[in-house]
């Protein structure tokens, strides 16, 4: 049973950011704020979500991108994060599966996901 001001305020948050529908398999193109002293930019984050994980406010998503030399870099994000300033969905996959953690093992032209023509 919530509090009914925490209730209210992880209200206000969810109705404040517009976030598009993505699910696992889809490949995001996301715009994160990077602090570096006084300074801000924003840098972009870019692969494939393999998990989508708890409900309203507290909302995560784990994306995994091939970084250099081929070594695999997953990064977990808060759906309704300050830190994420854009999110882009690039493409759908299409995939059977809710948790896509067996993309972790795979390289190469095995870790590919199928496009879904229709969206």
């Amino acid at each position: 049973m919530k509090n009914k001001y925490i209730a209210a305020f992880e209200a206000a948050q969810v109705e404040s950011k517009e976030i598009p529908l993505f699910r696992a398999g889809d490949t995001l193109r996301l715009g994160v704020e990077i602090k570096e002293g006084t300074k801000t930019r924003v840098q972009n984050f870019e692969g494939i979500v393999i998990a989508l994980k708890g409900e309203g406010v507290s909302n995560t998503f784990t994306i995994r991108k091939i970084g250099a030399n081929g070594i695999g870099v997953e990064r977990i994000f808060p759906l309704y994060s300050d830190s994420l300033k854009t999110i882009e969905v690039l493409r759908r996959g299409d995939v059977r599966r809710a948790k896509l953690n067996y993309l972790r093992e795979l390289k190469g032209k095995a870790a590919k996901i199928k496009e879904l023509r229709k969206f």
